[in-house]
């Protein structure tokens, strides 16, 4: 285990240079305390334009395993938001974060997923019913709540 811990060390130190050598737009990520754990990071995403999430500050927290890359990092919301592909407690419906991880996605792939996933919900892998028959069905109503939560929870 110490082996695989040190080769997922060396592997969160290379992604986490790429991503600070070029980061991408309206992300951020990095250990919560670089000097004694890099195995919990965490993320913040502005809401994508012409999103009800528009402008919002979202905080993640990833957690990686020792087995990293081939496990996937655990990444969920520590932001409030109303969104079909995120449930209560923050959790992220999300292919490559479950049957499609592979190892050669990094974090800053998974971010930029979870960016899209802000301006694209897929009602249909949903993990809040409710919210997704909202956006089913009367999309007005669901981007105005969506909007309002951002507003409430995720304002700068």
């Amino acid at each position: 285990p110490v082996m695989a811990a040190s080769k997922a060390l060396k592997r969160l130190t290379k992604e986490l240079r790429t991503f600070q050598r070029s980061p991408p737009e309206n992300i951020s990520c990095g250990p919560v305390a670089p000097d004694t754990d890099m195995f919990v990071w965490e993320a913040t995403i502005i809401g994508p334009s012409g999103t009800p999430y528009e402008g919002g500050l979202f905080f993640l927290e990833i957690k990686f395993d020792a087995d990293y890359p081939f496990k996937a990092p655990k990444v969920s919301f520590r932001t409030k938001i109303y969104h079909c592909n995120v449930d209560q407690s923050g959790g992220i419906c999300l292919d490559i974060l479950k049957n499609d991880w592979s190892p050669s996605l990094t974090i800053t792939s998974v971010l930029l997923s979870i960016c899209s996933l802000l301006s694209d919900p897929n009602p249909d892998e949903s993990l809040s019913p409710d919210v997704a028959n909202m956006f089913k069905t009367n999309r007005q109503q669901h981007d105005a709540t969506a909007r309002e939560w951002t507003q409430k929870y995720a304002s700068q």
